[in-house]
């Protein structure tokens, strides 16, 4: 565990570092803990954003649970932002597209929920999904964005219609209202799964170390599994320390305000 850093100075870069914790709910809150803990050492504060799964897998109910509806919204009073992430997380579509079935079988292990739903289905659990959390928060949620960054057509369709601020992909924030692109660049992650992913998020991760710092936005994402393996949590402190050092921790919501080119 890294130790307390200091608060971070006033004169911090004009480059953005937007950092989030993914798969946040009732089953994954230890990881989240202690996950919270490591961002919010390196980034001096509570300066990231947290994605919120209603029901995942259909076996953690967040509208259930109201001990961990509390600590949501102590997190989002205390500024994290909360983005809807999804309803189930889990894919249970049948991909007709043969894109969408490579795309679930080699992207995501069965984790893609949106992308092979229809815009009615995906519109209903993105706008449910968007009244449980800004009902536990007190506010408006940060945006959507969809379980392993993985959006069909009717996910696209349905997000216009859905009243989000922001979305997010692996190479991009958008604006949801508008589809203006707020900021590129490919977001830093790490993988659990196997050991052949968690070698191959290992090398990225050096790779982007060295070689994303002229990006005016550099986005890191981090996973509840990722605490079970020291390499990933080695990985993420170093990741973390070198682009606190020439990026400001920010939030998602600047960027509607002020978007950057990169």
């Amino acid at each position: 565990m890294p130790s307390r850093s200091q608060p971070l100075p006033a004169n911090r870069p004009a480059k953005r570092l937007l950092a989030s914790i993914h798969d946040v709910g009732p089953g994954s809150e230890r990881a989240v803990l202690q996950l919270a803990d490591i961002l919010e050492t390196r980034l001096g504060g509570p300066n990231f954003a947290m994605l919120v799964v209603p029901d995942h897998w259909g076996q953690h109910a967040l509208v259930k649970d109201r001990a961990f509806q509390a600590r949501l919204r102590h997190w989002s009073d205390r500024g994290i932002e909360m983005f809807v992430h999804g309803w189930f997380h889990k894919d249970m579509a049948q991909h007709v597209d043969a894109a969408a079935r490579f795309k679930a079988k080699h992207m995501t292990a069965g984790e893609g929920e949106f992308l092979g739903l229809d815009d009615a289905t995906a519109l209903d659990r993105m706008l449910e999904g968007k009244a449980l959390v800004e009902d536990v928060i007190g506010r408006e949620s940060a945006g959507f964005i969809a379980p392993a960054w993985l959006y069909g057509a009717g996910a696209r369709a349905a997000l216009r219609k859905a009243d989000f601020a922001l979305a997010e992909d692996h190479w991009r924030v958008w604006d949801a209202t508008t589809d203006q692109v707020l900021a590129k660049g490919p977001v830093i992650t790490w993988a659990s799964r196997s050991t052949m992913r968690t070698a191959s998020s290992l090398f990225f991760a050096g790779l982007a170390r060295a070689a994303l710092g002229p990006l005016e936005t550099v986005r890191i994402a981090v996973h509840p599994g990722d605490v079970t393996k020291t390499s990933l949590l080695d990985s993420i402190d170093a990741t973390l320390r070198r682009f606190a050092a020439t990026h400001r921790p920010a939030r998602y919501a600047e960027l509607r305000a002020t978007p950057l080119a990169g």
